[in-house]
């Protein structure tokens, strides 16, 4: 009896184990998936319908996480973002979602991840250019 409790307990184990990931996210790879995240999500939120017309004056926002640039251009946007004063716009659950998380990524950069990223390029052209993904 006691056999097939060890059993089954070994059993019921093996599932949870395997499904964990093996490698746990590091710092690059969450700035870069929180980049592109947040790129798609103002894409979205100028295409969007509720959020169209007070989104169509701000710039589209592309991070890219290897440009020494993205930091001046997340701190304007954060500012545009939190300047916006259209009520029907400003306080939409998305529009606030896309400043909080712009903001994360902000601090998560400059703070927590500082000495993991390398920047390779200084071209804050590209980053205005630059349509989206």
């Amino acid at each position: 009896m006691a056999i097939f409790k060890h059993l089954f307990l070994v059993l019921s184990l093996v599932p949870l184990v395997l499904s964990y990931p093996f490698f746990p996210p590091t710092c690059y790879s969450k700035v870069l998936s929180m980049a592109r995240d947040l790129t798609q999500m103002a894409a979205d939120l100028k295409r969007g319908h509720e959020t169209s017309y007070c989104m169509a004056h701000m710039p589209d926002l592309y991070l890219d996480v290897h440009n020494a640039c993205v930091m001046h251009k997340m701190r304007t946007y954060i500012s545009l973002v939190e300047g916006l004063r259209d009520r029907r716009c400003a306080y939409t659950r998305e529009v606030m979602k896309l400043g909080y998380t712009l903001r994360q990524l902000f601090i998560f950069m400059s703070e927590k991840c500082h000495g993991d990223l390398v920047f390779t390029i200084y071209d804050c052209a590209v980053l205005e250019r630059y349509p989206g993904y």
